[in-house]
């Protein structure tokens, strides 16, 4: 599998993201993951939580289809709340390295009004690309 990170020239660099992907391989498609455990259980209630347990679950699904955090081409983010994403970007940044590290490969987020887990405060899909 081959990656490469597509930046228009010209453009200021993009934090913490990709503007674009170009990837050849296997396409995998990871559905929506919450921060839930494999149990369906929430053990965090918080966003930092509950993000970095959502994080866990994709990278689990990628892996277990023999992929790594690096064949991630894509994630989309949906939040509940903008404000508390806000006040805490430090953590955000850390908590994703964690999980992901310093693989940004292209992102969305987007603020919903609910999620269909009352518990859930953010869903994460995502694509990857593995070697063939």
């Amino acid at each position: 599998m081959s990656t490469m990170i597509i930046h228009p020239e010209g453009w200021k660099p993009a934090k913490g993201y990709a503007n674009g992907v170009l990837a050849t391989g296997r396409f995998l498609c990871v559905g929506g993951q919450i921060g839930w455990t494999a149990e369906q259980v929430f053990e965090a209630t918080d966003f930092i939580g509950q993000m970095t347990q959502a994080l866990r679950n994709i990278l689990d699904v990628v892996e277990a289809a023999g992929g790594k955090a690096e064949h991630i081409t894509r994630l989309t983010w949906f939040v509940t709340d903008k404000a508390e994403y806000l006040a805490h970007q430090a953590e955000v940044g850390r908590a994703y390295r964690s999980v992901m590290g310093y693989h940004f490969p292209a992102m969305t987020m987007v603020v919903v009004s609910a999620l269909v887990e009352d518990e859930a405060k953010v869903e994460i899909e995502a694509t990857a690309v593995l070697p063939d």
